[in-house]
């Protein structure tokens, strides 16, 4: 019998995970900026374009029998950004809600009545619609991996999160750094990202992630339990350093359920111990994290904390323009006022006491922005979204102790949508990879063969 030869290289990676690491390495260096202007989005949707032919030309024919939810809902997304930018008549265009202080304008002046779309702003949702290619690159990548490849995908995000975080603690301790593909704020913790908040969910994402790594397939954790260890302690830090105040409830959910999802890895790890170890070693391991948070939080390097003791509810912007907001998606319901021009929108509507130096570029309530952007239809597009995401959540957290991937995906999709309360994330090309990732583990962990793009020799085309 021929013996084998061992392959010097245990881990060959498909070419849609090469792509894959390839596109999250791209969105790290540039994928961190939400605004249309800012020059990341170029290099960010010019090579989710390139990848995506060559993973239709060259890789595997995606597999989407267990995506077929993450797929509807961006196919849903794409149809509802191309329709907003069909040209409707006057007449009709005249009659949807909020367009009168358009018209009459032109009226006075005698000016003629152009065909428009439903769209206000048209370069606005041109650019959101643009940006679906980020997303669906990723859906097509991740659905051509094999399972064995899907379950690397922790410690991969986990590798970005951890550059990340020492990116964010370099700018914490003075150092200068300017990405010139974001608008990032100088002085301010943000790491790849243009907004603190955003990276302060990133690292909550690898407080989920870095303890399912250790514990995945039910492996001994050995090495990495320590090491996840110190990354979530490390991640912590760096939240409060960040200054960000929905981080440190992020933060909080995510040290939560990260240990509900390895609950019973841990324990059968320490199975061999007397019962009360699991307690105490619980019990150490929360008492370490209080104790380096208020040792943050005396050495005034605890910016979160601050910020919250600090804040002045009644001179927040988010606060102050929620009426404002509540009003104008009365304003343009159903049909809303188009997808991406809220900023311009905003303008129109926005009261005195609102006027300052600065302008408000987002409702800072994704939620709403994108009832008052979409409408009737994006409103029943988000209740869809939820919906899946409560049904497939509930079966992930009824398997058993080995299916730690779709709870992962449900919690950190958890994570996302709850920082979109406050802020705007899921506009971001980084994190609408996560999403993607997140709702492919979600979708559960199928074992399933991948076929190769082109037919075999014996099928009938």
């Amino acid at each position: 019998m021929p013996i084998r030869r061992q392959s010097a290289f245990p881990f060959r990676p498909s070419l849609p995970f090469c792509l894959l690491v390839l596109l999250l390495a791209v969105l790290w260096v540039a994928g961190g900026a939400s605004r249309a202007d800012a020059s990341g989005q170029v290099l960010v949707r010019s090579a989710s374009a390139v990848v995506l032919v060559i993973a239709i030309l060259l890789g595997v024919r995606p597999v989407f029998s267990r995506m077929r939810p993450v797929l509807f809902l961006l196919l849903a997304a794409a149809t509802l950004a191309l329709l907003q930018l069909l040209p409707l008549p006057p007449a009709i265009w005249e009659l949807l809600p909020g367009r009168h202080v358009f018209v009459e304008p032109m009226r006075a002046n005698g000016i003629g009545e152009p065909w428009r779309p439903l769209a206000i702003v048209p370069g606005a949702a041109v650019n959101a619609a643009a940006s679906l290619i980020l997303p669906t690159t990723a859906l097509v990548l991740t659905a051509g991996l094999p399972d064995t490849e899907r379950k690397r995908l922790p410690g991969l995000v986990l590798v970005l999160v951890s550059l990340s975080m020492l990116l964010g603690l370099l700018q914490f301790s003075g150092a200068a750094i300017n990405n010139p593909f974001i608008n990032d704020t100088p002085g301010q913790v943000s790491g790849s990202f243009a907004n603190r908040n955003h990276l302060a969910l990133f690292l909550a994402l690898g407080c989920l992630l870095a303890p399912v790594w250790a514990f995945l397939d039910g492996h001994e954790p050995r090495w990495r339990g320590p090491t996840a260890f110190g990354l979530v302690l490390l991640f912590v830090l760096t939240i409060l350093a960040s200054g960000s105040r929905t981080g440190l409830l992020l933060g909080v959910l995510a040290l939560g359920i990260g240990f509900m999802v390895v609950r019973r890895g841990v324990g059968r790890a320490l199975g061999r111990y007397p019962r009360w170890v699991f307690p105490a070693l619980i019990s150490a391991l929360v008492g370490v994290i209080a104790i380096f948070v208020l040792i943050s939080f005396t050495a005034d390097r605890a910016l979160s904390i601050t910020r919250v003791l600090a804040a002045d509810p009644g001179q927040d912007m988010r606060a102050l323009s929620l009426p404002t907001v509540l009003a104008m998606i009365g304003d343009y319901f159903p049909f809303g006022s188009g997808l991406g021009g809220f900023d311009r929108i905003f303008r129109i509507h926005e009261t005195l006491p609102l006027l300052s130096l600065t302008y408000f570029n987002h409702a800072h309530n994704d939620w709403l922005e994108i009832v008052l952007d979409a409408g009737l239809p994006g409103l029943l597009l988000l209740l869809a979204a939820v919906l899946w995401w409560t049904w497939a959540s509930v079966r992930a957290w009824r398997a058993g102790p080995r299916h730690a991937l779709p709870k992962l995906g449900s919690a950190m999709l958890l994570l996302m949508m709850i920082a979109s309360i406050f802020d705007y994330p899921a506009r971001t090309p980084m994190i609408m990879a996560m999403i993607i990732i997140a709702g492919m583990w979600l979708s559960g962990n199928p074992d399933e063969r991948v076929s190769p793009s082109l037919p075999k020799a014996d099928q009938h085309l």
